[in-house]
């Protein structure tokens, strides 16, 4: 429920002592009940729908409907004991919505006797499939049929099903430490990806050396928007929180670059304070600062904007988005997309470059930024990226696809200003 409904993220929630003080089988019971909850909710809630006499949505309070998805998920997607999963998911309803106990008992047990109903066919409906089979909210499973097609919409839908891979890049003080130590740890040995200095293991017993700063684990398509805005010289990552892009770019160009990596929030200025000192990351300076009220009498060789976003590019690592992202709020983030381009556009050099990225999928928060940016700003052009960049460029921009790559779906655009 505080994962639906309350402010902060999933990894925020996770990281709290409450749950980090559980012993290793614990908390990894914990992170699958919660994370595939959210993920399969349209198909758990497809199969309860057909055990209820009214569509869940319809019953209260939300305890009562958390109590049935946390059990339905365990009847149909976990090794847990029929009799263990609807036992305790009555024992939760007693705690939190004790005249619904019956009730729990009753649909749960039905459930578990008659199994789920059969999923809809993709070919003859597939916005049912996606609204249930596929996990998506409904207005969602129409966007991407409108945009991307029903055949990459299901695709897609379908990798964002499956937990995304850990990947991860080499501290470069301890990389051959440091790989080794992976190559102990993964159970199936690491691959490259097509970024450069990117791997992806199938472990989920990586978090260990990412504490110890051996690694650190972030997505290829994050990976890729660093790489892009990378240059020599005076490099600004305008909206640098948690650190990851800003370390990365520091690590590719060593003495040969200075990173100023911008953070408004209090706290997260000093978390990504702690991640670049703890991972050696000398040249990269943090600095408390409103990308939309840039402080800054320089202009940099190069400017990151890693712009806020709904995140509905990372529904598989992710998943709690899906269900809390309105339409409503593209729009609102797009807006302030904008105001962030047009705002830090000013600060590239004649010559230098401006990087755009998000971790969203959808239009209004990428090209149309684009778009608008270039309208204000018509002296900046698509720039030329490396040979390895082509596997993500669609002619004008870069992407990372799930239903290709794996993990998240990024959009990157990098351009350069004239000189």
């Amino acid at each position: 429920m505080r994962v639906e409904t309350g402010p902060g993220t999933i990894a925020d929630i996770l990281a709290t002592k409450r749950f980090e003080t559980l012993d290793a089988r614990d908390r990894a019971f914990l992170h699958e009940l919660l994370l595939g909850t959210l993920r399969h909710r349209g198909s758990v809630d497809q199969a309860l729908n057909a055990a209820l006499d009214r569509p869940i949505e319809e019953l209260s309070p939300p305890a009562l409907i958390a109590v049935l998805r946390l059990g339905a998920y365990q009847l149909l997607r976990m090794r847990v004991p029929r009799h263990a999963a609807v036992s305790q998911s009555v024992s939760l309803a007693r705690r939190r919505v004790p005249r619904a106990s019956g009730l729990v008992n009753a649909v749960l047990r039905r459930l578990a006797r008659d199994g789920p109903p059969a999923s809809p066919d993709p070919a003859i409906d597939p916005i049912a499939w996606l609204t249930t089979e596929g996990s998506l909210p409904r207005w969602l499973a129409e966007r991407w049929t409108d945009r991307l097609g029903v055949d990459r919409a299901l695709k897609r839908a379908r990798a964002f099903l499956e937990p995304p891979p850990l990947t991860y890049r080499l501290n470069p003080r301890s990389s051959e430490k440091a790989h080794a130590r992976v190559l102990a740890a993964a159970t199936v040995p690491p691959r490259r990806l097509v970024v450069p200095g990117a791997w992806a293991a199938r472990s989920g017993r990586l978090g260990d050396l990412s504490q110890r700063n051996l690694i650190y684990l972030q997505d290829q398509g994050s990976q890729l928007a660093a790489h892009l805005a990378a240059r020599p010289g005076l490099i600004l990552d305008a909206c640098a929180a948690p650190g990851g892009k800003a370390s990365l770019m520091g690590d590719l160009f060593g003495g040969g670059c200075l990173v100023i990596a911008s953070e408004t929030s209090p706290r997260r200025l000093l978390t990504m304070s702690k991640l670049v000192d703890a991972w050696g990351s000398t040249n990269v300076r943090c600095v408390g600062a409103d990308a939309l009220r840039p402080p800054f009498r320089v202009r940099f060789d190069s400017v990151l904007i890693d712009a806020p976003c709904t995140g509905l590019g990372t529904l598989g690592r992710r998943p709690d988005i899906r269900w809390r992202t309105k339409p409503e709020d593209i729009v609102r983030q797009a807006n302030r997309q904008i105001a962030l381009a047009i705002r830090l556009a000013p600060l590239v050099k004649p010559g230098g470059w401006l990087v755009y990225s998000t971790c969203s999928s959808e239009r209004e928060e990428n090209e149309f930024v684009i778009e608008a940016l270039l309208s204000d700003f018509p002296e900046f052009h698509s720039a030329s990226a490396p040979a390895w960049a082509g596997h993500f460029s669609d002619a004008t921009f870069f992407r990372t696809l799930p239903e290709r790559d794996g993990g998240d779906a990024f959009f990157v655009a990098a351009l350069e200003r004239s000189a």
